[in-house]
């Protein structure tokens, strides 16, 4: 039975069981659960802090693992990344208060409070840069306040939490995050059930930044609809009852969907409609 780690609260843990849900697993809990089994999927989820994932996969406790990419890297664990899952993107950053003319490479001799102290040391050695690390479990930002630190490095994504503690985000993010699917090796991809979770959830992945574009047009501009629309590999053409009119069928990308309607309506194109896409292969 396939073994997979999810985390078991907050925006990681929705998406990763929605994400699951939508690939046509069953992993919904419905209360406090630590473990629950898909006997149809032959698959167990176990339910674990986010930050604990990477370990528990890493010594082969468990197979794969949902987890931040942040979260991986900081552990130190012997896991590799599988597949990105474009939810759960964070920025992470050095930043210091408002009032600071502080670099990053200007940090030697200071204190920097963290909950990510493996990101923090690993850029610090980067950079050449001899800093006291201080760890810290939470509430990060209030440290500088209190005394304990001089700059503080954490994930920020709206960044008003750092507005309300009085700090500004210095230099450039020093790590990117989202969500990822970990395994301990890449060999585990080879693994008929591992790649049966993979090509499902990218599926689902995919899914999401792509729609249907449906419409008529007259056969004369199909061409030029046709470069509107290109499709995956190209739009799928029917005729109409109505003579020299074609339906015109194509998958585009999420974000270009406005541009695409406008540009289609411009050259006559009639009943445009755009659905979402549940999932797909491509």
């Amino acid at each position: 039975m396939l073994t997979i780690a999810l985390p078991n609260k907050g925006s990681l843990s929705d998406g990763a069981v929605r994400l699951f849900e939508d690939a046509g697993f069953h992993c919904r809990r419905y209360g406090r659960e630590l473990a629950l089994r898909d006997s149809e999927n032959n698959a167990e989820f176990i339910f674990l802090r986010p930050r604990d994932i990477a370990i528990y996969v890493g010594n082969g406790t468990l197979d794969i693992g949902i987890t931040g990419r942040d979260l991986a890297q900081d552990s130190g664990a012997p896991v590799s990344e599988m597949l990105p899952l474009k939810f759960g993107r964070s920025a992470f950053h050095y930043a210091a208060p408002v009032d600071s003319s502080l670099l990053p490479d200007d940090f030697s001799g200071l204190r920097i409070a963290t909950s990510y102290p493996g990101l923090v040391h690993a850029d610090l050695t980067r950079r050449r840069v001899d800093a006291r690390v201080v760890r810290l479990d939470g509430a990060v930002e209030i440290s500088i306040r209190l005394g304990v630190a001089d700059v503080i490095a954490d994930v920020v994504q709206t960044g008003r939490t750092l507005d309300q503690a009085g700090l500004k985000i210095i230099g450039e993010p020093i790590f990117k995050s989202e969500a990822v699917l970990i395994a301990q090796q890449p060999e585990a991809a080879e693994r008929p059930d591992v790649k049966l979770v993979m090509d499902r959830l990218n599926g689902i992945v995919v899914a999401r930044e792509y729609v249907m574009v449906e419409y008529d047009v007259e056969s004369a501009h199909l061409d030029r609809a046709c470069a509107i629309t290109p499709g995956i590999e190209s739009p799928t053409v029917a005729p109409l009852s109505k003579s020299d009119w074609v339906a015109v069928k194509a998958m585009a990308r999420r974000r270009d969907v406005n541009p695409i309607m406008d540009n289609l309506a411009a050259i006559g194109a009639k009943g445009i409609i755009v659905t979402d896409i549940r999932t797909c292969r491509l």
